[in-house]
């Protein structure tokens, strides 16, 4: 069990969230929801013991796994298998019984025999914390988030940033914790793997709050919702699933606004009559308490919720280009022994629009860094064409200077950028005030995101490389990011698993990888966007 007592939440100066009180029982499965910045994830970060309240406090009766939006694994060199089996303590175990299965093939007989005293004593640990059944058990985790036995095998420093955080994410769910708690889950999962993990989350017995805009694992898995009110920094509880809640919310707006809309009629009647009191000095006493009873009644009803603001989206004019601004030849790329792809040639041409499609692994995150020039080729070349701008969105967020304010990060994609336009750009992007002097480390998700698109608008690229760029956004953010691909004129190159980003993007060709074939745009290879 988890409770929460009398919480507020700042960030800064800002009021995140004040006297809330709260807790989840075993059983409770809680959609935390709210638009981008309102706070969620300051609030998981606290409820998993990583962040503090500004006051109250919050107990924890068991354990708790937490998977965090950015996930980091503090040592890169870890085995994937190992990392998972971390979670139960049993990657220890297995380590000491294959140093000693080292130490028995020794010539030594002494230290033959200390080998296998200490196999004995590992493979008994191993024993108590669920034996090989448990290595299975993580192993089919593993594989059920399209993680293959090979990825298990490598090093985390090898991995591509979506399967790392699907190592962690298998991590958290193999922890067998009482309560979880899942910040955007299904960042980087195809469609299998969504479906499983709904499945996963349905059946877990302890307690769970997650926190995603994936509008289908929220209604499958939730019974109780949990909405962070940017606006009011109040927590609404609801004791009811996704579809309740949503007729709930609805019901209550159409009621707020039918009070409020009475509580205005009845006030003007009452201050009409006021004013023609006021004429008369006989009156003066009445018309006074005709405008105070008008005052506590407009005070006495909740009155409409204010709409939730949604930063303003808008690509930039490209810079003018040549025919064809960018090209690659030959590219290749391994990390160690293992291949990702190798003879990936293509040009992009002018105002082209090209989807790069792959199963999780394939290395679409790696191509577009390598056309970025955040990492270097083994073989090939990338080949800029007159007047290239490049504009490059990282799905992890690693072009962000995370020790550098919001508002340096945007000057240093546009140096020349005036103070005053920085600013008013940013505030398009919900960015206001204090909000701008905040380190970039410091945000949650979507903030990044938003900052990150943020860069992007002042950066007059011509060619923008897109690496799953509607991750982290609630429906309406995501809803400006669709329009902003389908009235962008430059080029854009786009990794997604969002089927409706290719839809505003309407591409003319697909590149398949690991092999690298390109092919033109076909209906058929709009199914594969949500495997891929």
């Amino acid at each position: 069990m988890l409770i929460a007592s009398d919480l507020e939440l700042r960030v800064g100066s800002r009021l995140l969230l004040e006297s809330a009180s709260f807790r989840v029982n075993n059983g409770d499965r809680i959609g935390l929801v709210g638009r981008n910045g309102a706070g969620k994830t300051t609030l998981t970060k606290v409820l998993a013991g990583e962040g503090t309240p500004s006051s109250g406090q919050v107990t924890n009766n068991g354990s708790i796994g937490y998977l965090p939006q950015d996930p980091r694994a503090s040592d890169l060199s870890e085995i994937a298998r190992e990392r998972i089996l971390s979670a139960r303590g049993i990657d220890e175990a297995v380590r000491q019984m294959r140093a000693a299965e080292e130490r028995m093939g020794s010539d030594d007989p002494k230290v033959r025999d200390q080998g296998s005293r200490a196999y004995a004593h590992a493979e008994e640990r191993l024993h108590l914390m669920g034996g090989y059944a448990a290595e299975a058990e993580a192993a089919s985790i593993a594989s059920s988030l399209g993680l293959e036995e090979r990825i298990l095998s490598q090093p985390l420093g090898t991995l591509s940033g979506g399967q790392r955080r699907r190592i962690e994410l298998a991590r958290i769910l193999f922890s067998g914790a009482d309560t979880l708690l899942l910040d955007e889950p299904t960042n980087h999962l195809d469609g299998d793997s969504i479906i499983w993990l709904r499945d996963f989350l349905k059946s877990h017995q302890g307690g769970l709050i997650v926190i995603s805009h994936d509008v289908d694992l929220v209604e499958h898995v939730v019974n109780k919702v949990f909405y962070l009110d940017a606006n009011r920094c109040v927590l609404d509880m609801y004791n009811m699933g996704w579809k309740a809640y949503q007729a709930q919310r609805e019901a209550d707006e159409r009621r707020r606004k039918r009070e409020q809309d009475n509580a205005e009629k009845q006030a003007s009647a009452l201050r009409k009559q006021a004013d023609r009191f006021r004429a008369k000095a006989t009156k003066a006493r009445a018309a006074h308490q005709m405008d105070n009873r008008a005052e506590r009644l407009l005070n006495s009803v909740e009155g409409q919720r204010s709409a939730d603001k949604v930063a303003k989206l808008r690509f930039p004019d490209p810079a003018p280009c040549g025919r064809t601004p960018l090209t690659a030849k030959g590219l290749s790329k391994s990390y160690g022994s293992l291949e990702i792809f190798s003879g990936v040639d293509l040009a992009i041409d002018r105002g082209s629009r090209v989807v790069i499609l792959g199963l999780n692994g394939a290395g679409k995150t790696t191509l577009l860094r390598l056309m970025a020039g955040v990492e270097q080729p083994d073989t090939g070349e990338v080949i800029p064409g007159h007047g290239l701008q490049l504009g490059y969105y990282a799905q992890e967020h690693e072009t962000l200077d995370t020790e550098r304010s919001v508002l340096e990060n945007m000057m240093d994609t546009a140096p020349d950028l005036p103070d005053v336009e920085a600013r008013r750009t940013l505030g398009s992007f919900l960015f206001s005030g204090d909000d701008v002097e905040k380190p970039a480390g410091v945000l949650s998700g979507g903030e990044k995101t938003r900052l990150a698109l943020a860069r992007l608008v002042v950066s007059s690229a011509n060619v923008l490389l897109l690496d799953e760029p509607t991750n982290n956004l609630d429906p309406a953010s995501r809803e400006e990011i669709l329009n902003a691909l389908r009235n962008y004129k430059g080029a854009i190159v786009l990794v997604t698993h969002d089927e409706g980003a290719v839809e505003a993007l309407q591409p003319e060709r697909v590149i398949m990888l690991p092999d690298g074939g390109e092919d033109m745009w076909s209906p058929e290879y709009a199914e594969l966007v949500s495997l891929a």
